[in-house]
C-alpha cells in the first residue's frame, strides 16, 4: 500500500523555535523577522493554566501558526503513554487550535520512573504494533493526525528485526501518522552506530514528511571515535545542510525548523540560521518550477 502524503497545516516555509528570549522580537513590528512564518514549542511548557506564558503565546499565536512539539508523551513505553500529558495537551490544543502536533520515536519511562530522556524503542513487530495502538489513542483524543519525529541514537538493539526507515514506514501505513523528518538526527545515529545517512535519506518517501528538523549537535572525541550528542546547542551543520538541500530537491517545499533548544542564540543569530534554509528551499522551488 502505497503512502498517501501527510496533510500538514503549516505554511511550507521556514519556522523557529519559541523561545522566552525571543517573544518581544517577534512581536515587534520594526523587529524584521525575516521569511519566519511560524513558531513551534514545546507544549509541556504551557502546562501551567494561566499567567505570564499563556498571555505572550496567546499574543504570538495571533500572528504565527503553531506547531506543538511535545517531549513527554511516552509512546513507547510498555505500561502505555503519559496520560497526564495527553490530557494537558488536548486542552491546549482546543485553546490554541495548532497548525501540527507531534512527538517522538521513544519512551521516556517505565512502570515505575518517568525519565528526562528520549529513550530508543527496539524495531520489532511486538513494538511497533504496540506503538502504532498508543500513537491510535493520542490521535483519535486529539481528533487529528500527529507526527513522529525519527530518533538521534547512541545504541541499537541486539533484537532488531527491520531497520529504522523500514519500522517508520510501517507505523505510518498502519497508524496513519506522518514523519517529523530530523536531518540532525540522521546525521548523529549514523555516525554513532555506523550506517549510511545517504542510504537513509534515499529511503525516505517524502510523502511520509509533515514536518523537518534541522539543528546542531556537539561532538565527543573518544579512542573509538567521534560520538555525536544531538544537544540542538549550535548551528546547523555543513553535513546536515548538504543532505537537507539534497533531500529538499526531490521533495519540494516542506514546513522546516530550525531547532536550538540549548545556548539560544541572540534573535538575529536564530533568523540568519532560518535564512539559509529559506534560501535551499526556494532553490529546490525554483527547480520544480523549471
Amino acid at each position: 500500500m502505497d503512502i498517501r502524503p501527510f496533510p500538514s497545516l503549516l505554511p511550507p516555509s521556514v519556522g523557529i523555535g519559541l523561545k522566552p528570549q525571543h517573544y518581544e522580537s517577534l512581536l515587534d513590528p520594526s523587529c524584521p523577522s525575516g521569511r519566519s512564518c511560524w513558531v513551534e514549542v514545546h507544549p509541556q511548557n504551557y502546562f501551567g493554566d494561566g499567567g505570564p506564558p499563556h498571555r505572550w503565546l496567546t499574543a504570538i499565536a495571533e500572528r504565527y501558526p503553531l506547531s506543538f512539539h511535545s517531549v513527554g508523551l511516552s509512546l513507547g513505553s510498555a505500561d502505555g503513554l503519559n496520560s497526564y500529558d495527553l490530557d494537558r495537551i488536548a486542552l491546549l490544543c482546543d485553546l490554541y487550535q495548532p497548525a501540527s502536533v507531534s512527538d517522538h520515536l521513544s519512551f521516556s519511562g517505565n512502570a515505575h520512573n518517568r525519565f528526562a530522556d528520549l529513550l530508543p524503542v527496539p524495531y520489532t513487530r511486538p513494538s511497533l504494533d504496540h506503538f502504532a495502538g498508543e500513537i491510535g489513542k493520542v490521535q483519535d483524543r486529539l481528533k487529528r493526525p500527529i507526527l513522529i519525529e525519527n530518533p538521534s541514537r547512541y545504541l541499537a538493539y541486539r533484537g532488531d528485526e527491520m531497520e529504522e526507515v523500514e519500522f517508520i514506514s510501517r507505523l505510518i501505513r498502519v497508524s496513519g501518522c506522518g514523519l517529523l523528518f530530523d536531518i540532525n538526527n540522521v546525521e548523529v545515529s549514523a555516525t554513532n552506530l555506523g550506517f549510511s545517512p545517504l542510504s537513509y535519506l534515499d529511503a525516505i518517501d517524502p510523502a511520509m514528511v509533515g514536518e523537518i528538523h534541522l539543528a546542531g549537535h556537539a561532538v565527543e572525541h573518544h579512542e573509538s571515535g567521534p560520538l555525536l550528542i544531538d544537544d540542538h546547542g549550535s548551528h546547523v551543520t555543513q553535513t546536515t545542510w548538504d543532505m537537507y538541500r539534497q533531500f529538499i530537491g526531490r521533495a519540494g517545499a516542506i514546513p522546516t525548523l530550525i531547532e536550538w533548544d540549548t545556548d539560544v542564540p541572540d534573535y538575529p543569530v536564530l533568523m540568519e540560521e532560518a535564512e539559509k534554509a529559506q534560501v535551499i528551499m526556494d532553490e529546490a522551488c525554483y527547480a520544480f518550477a523549471g
